[in-house]
């Protein structure tokens, strides 16, 4: 962990004043699944514009599915945050409880969202709620720099990576988001 913290520094996991509502940054990580930066951001900005920049349940939920297909979003995008909006309108989901609940429940109330899925909720848990011990073995990024971090060929499966963050406890989402800077490091020709 010394030798990453030199070479990367103190990741920062939380911002000082979120720009966003819990709901609107979910409706964006939704927006934001499997597209390249900037068309995820075109059709992001579309969809808010539609609510006069204000995404709410309720202004989702007013909007016709045409008009979210109509600002870019595909099918299943349109159905996944209308799901959102109405799994929070009926108390389902809770996002003003979030920061007080324990890890495990915010991933099993959020996964009860269609299109959310472990991957999207510990990114809501490091990103948004700023918790400093998730392991998202799930996500490439992370076992490919743990591999690099470790002089390894072949990053591991999650399977494998499970067990080797039980050493970083409690402080695995800087060990995940070094495993992230790593494979963004340029290395020498």
């Amino acid at each position: 962990m010394a030798r990453m913290l030199a070479r990367h520094g103190v990741p920062e996991l939380t911002r000082a004043k979120p720009s966003r509502t819990y709901f609107a940054e979910l409706a964006r990580a939704i927006c934001f699944q499997q597209l390249a930066g900037r068309a995820a951001q075109t059709i992001h900005g579309r969809f808010v514009e539609l609510m006069d920049g204000d995404a709410t349940p309720d202004a989702v939920l007013a909007l016709s599915v045409d008009a979210m297909r109509g600002a870019g979003l595909s099918g299943a995008k349109t159905a996944s945050i209308r799901d959102l909006a109405e799994k929070v309108r009926a108390g389902l989901v809770e996002l003003d409880r979030m920061n007080r609940l324990p890890d495990d429940e915010v991933v099993r109330e959020l996964t009860l969202v269609r299109g959310i899925g472990e991957w999207t909720a510990h990114m809501f848990l490091m990103f948004q709620l700023g918790r400093l011990d998730v392991w998202p073995i799930g996500d490439l990024g992370v076992r490919a720099g743990f591999a690099r971090m470790h002089g390894r060929e072949v990053p591991p499966t999650p399977k494998l990576l499970e067990p080797e963050g039980e050493r970083f406890r409690p402080y695995r989402s800087l060990v995940a988001c070094w495993c992230w800077q790593e494979v963004d490091v340029v290395t020498p020709a």
